[in-house]
C-alpha cells in the first residue's frame, strides 16, 4: 500500500435489533487496521466509519412488532449499536445512519447519476425476496426447503411489482477483469474465488427501487416520487458518503471495506459496478470474514443464543475481547467461541503470558530503580508488521508480537536477573528488559490500546514500579 491516506470503513448493520459478538467482530479488525494506520501515516491521514443501515422493510417490520414509530425505533437501535461499540474502544471517526441528511442527498445525487448515465430503467419485476438479507434471491441460491441459508426463520417472499432496475450485467467484463487482475483486491483468496464464480454464474440487472405501497420507509427516488431507493444500493453509497466530504476519495487514498461473507457480492461487485457508472473512484481492497458460531449453534436471538460485546467487556475488559476476537476470530473459516475456550486463552496468553512477563519485568526493575526516558523505535514497516501492511492480518501481526513476548521471556530465564546482586549488571540485563517490555506495549497499541498505555505509563519513568496485573488470572 504506496497511497498517502487509507479509508477504512465496516458494514453497516440493520437496527431490527441490537449488534451482537458476531457483529463487533469486523468493527474490531477495522478499528485495528486504522489504528495501525494512524501510528504509521498520522492521524490526519486515515478515516474510519461504522454504521447503521436504517431503511428498509426489516427495520420497518421490526418496528412495528414493538408498536413504536420506525424513526423512533432505528434511533433507539443505532444509539445502543453505538453503545456497544464503543465498549469496545472502536475509533470511529464517524458513526454514519443512512437517515443522516447529507447521505440522503448524496445517494439521491448518486441515484441520479446512474440514471443519467443509462444504466437505470423502469420494468416489471417478479421473484423471490429475502427481507432478512433484503435481496432478491433466485432458486439455486435457496436450500432444500426453499429457505434462504442465512435466515431460514423467515419465509421467503414472492415479490411482484414495478421497479427501477440498474445495468448490472452490463458489467460483467468490467467486474471480471477488475477482480482477477487484483485491482480490486479481495481476501482471503478463496473469497475472490467465490465471487468469480458468481460471475461465472451470470450477473443479472437487479431492482434498485422498491413502491412506496410497499415499502415506505426509505430515500424517495429522484427520477419518480412512488418509489423509494432500493435498501442495499442506499446503503452501499454511505462510504461515498463520509468519503467523498472528507477527502478520503480521490486517487490518493487506499479504500479498504471490511465486511462478512454473506454480504460480499454486494460490495465486490455491485458497488464497483455502481461507482462504475456514476464515474467514481472505486475501492482498493474488501476483505471478506466468515461466520462466528456460539457455543457450536449460529448465534440467534431466538434461540438466546446471543453475547452482547459489552456483557464481555464488563466481565473480562475490553482488551482482552478484542484480543480474542482478533487472533481467534473466523479469518478465512468460520470459528465458533464459548466462555470455556475464551477463558482458556485469556489465562494462557493474557494472564500468564503477556501480563506475567511485564509484571516480572516490572518488579525486578523496581527493586533495581531502573527506568526509561525515551520509547524505542519499532518500526511499523518492519517484518513484525508484514502480515498487515501485506494482507490486512491482524491475527497473525499479533502472534508475531507474541513471539517477541516469548523471546523476551527466554531471555529473562536464561538471565536470571533475580539472582544478580550488583547495580552494573542489573542496569545491563534489565535496561534491556524494560525497553524490550515497552517495545511491545507499541507494537499492541493498534490491537490492544488500553494494556499499551497502562504498560507505557507504567515504564516510561525515571523509576519503573510494579503495580496490579495486567490480566488478573481466573479461576476455573
Amino acid at each position: 500500500m504506496t497511497k498517502a491516506k487509507v479509508f477504512i470503513t465496516t458494514a453497516i448493520d440493520y437496527t431490527n435489533d441490537v449488534i451482537h459478538i458476531g457483529h463487533a467482530y469486523e468493527k474490531i479488525v477495522a478499528d485495528a487496521i486504522a489504528r495501525f494506520y494512524r501510528l504509521k501515516l498520522g492521524t490526519d491521514k486515515v478515516l474510519f466509519t461504522v454504521g447503521t443501515d436504517e431503511h428498509g422493510t426489516t427495520n420497518e417490520k421490526a418496528a412495528q412488532r414493538h408498536n413504536t414509530p420506525v424513526a423512533e425505533y432505528v434511533k433507539d437501535i443505532s444509539l445502543k449499536d453505538k453503545a456497544q461499540l464503543d465498549s469496545l474502544n472502536i475509533s470511529y471517526n464517524r458513526f454514519i445512519k443512512t437517515t443522516d441528511s447529507d447521505h440522503k442527498k448524496i445517494a439521491a445525487e448518486f441515484f441520479k447519476k446512474a440514471y443519467d448515465a443509462g444504466d437505470v430503467y423502469k420494468a416489471a419485476y417478479k421473484g423471490l425476496y429475502c427481507e432478512g438479507c433484503e435481496s432478491y434471491k433466485t432458486l439455486s441460491e435457496l436450500n432444500a426447503n426453499g429457505q434462504c441459508p442465512n435466515h431460514t426463520t423467515r419465509q421467503i417472499q414472492t415479490v411482484e411489482e414495478e421497479n427501477y432496475f440498474f445495468k448490472w450485467a452490463k458489467y460483467t467484463p468490467f467486474l471480471k477483469n477488475l477482480i482477477t487482475s487484483d485491482t480490486l483486491r479481495i481476501t482471503p483468496e478463496g473469497k475472490k474465488r467465490e465471487m468469480l464464480a458468481f460471475i461465472d454464474q451470470g450477473i443479472t440487472d437487479i431492482p434498485i427501487t422498491r413502491p412506496k405501497y410497499k415499502v415506505a420507509w426509505g430515500i424517495e427516488c429522484p427520477v419518480d416520487p412512488e418509489q423509494v431507493i432500493y435498501v442495499w444500493f442506499d446503503a452501499l453509497i454511505n462510504y461515498y458518503t463520509e468519503g467523498s466530504q472528507k477527502g478520503f476519495w480521490d486517487e490518493s487514498t487506499h479504500i479498504i471495506h471490511v465486511v462478512g461473507k454473506d454480504i460480499a457480492r454486494w460490495h465486490t461487485l455491485l458497488w464497483p459496478a455502481m461507482l462504475k457508472s456514476a464515474g467514481l473512484k472505486l475501492p482498493n481492497e474488501v476483505v471478506v470474514h466468515s461466520f462466528i458460531s456460539l457455543n457450536g449453534e449460529k448465534i440467534s436471538k431466538s434461540k438466546g443464543n446471543v453475547i452482547l460485546p459489552s456483557n464481555l467487556v464488563a466481565k473480562y475488559g475490553a482488551d482482552a475481547v478484542r484480543y480474542y476476537m482478533l487472533t481467534h476470530g473466523p479469518v478465512v473459516d468460520d470459528s465458533d467461541i464459548s466462555i470455556k475456550a475464551f477463558e482458556e486463552v485469556y489465562n494462557a496468553d493474557l494472564a500468564n503470558g503477556l501480563g506475567n512477563v511485564v509484571a516480572r519485568v516490572a518488579k525486578l526493575c523496581e527493586k533495581w530503580q531502573i527506568g526509561l526516558a525515551s520509547k524505542p523505535q519499532v518500526g511499523w514497516a518492519a517484518d513484525w508488521a508484514k502480515p498487515l501492511l501485506n494482507d490486512l492480518r491482524t491475527d497473525q501481526t499479533i502472534a508475531n508480537i507474541w513471539e517477541h513476548i516469548k523471546e523476551l521471556d527466554k531471555h529473562i530465564n536464561q538471565n536470571e536477573p533475580w539472582k544478580i546482586t550488583e547495580q552494573a549488571k542489573a542496569n545491563t540485563i534489565l535496561d534491556h528488559e524494560a525497553a524490550e517490555v515497552l517495545a511491545i506495549a507499541l507494537k499492541l497499541e493498534p490491537f490492544m490500546p488500553q494494556t499499551s498505555q497502562k504498560i507505557q505509563s507504567q515504564f516510561l519513568q525515571a523509576k519503573i514500579s510494579a503495580q496490579g496485573g495486567l490480566f488478573p488470572r481466573l479461576s476455573s
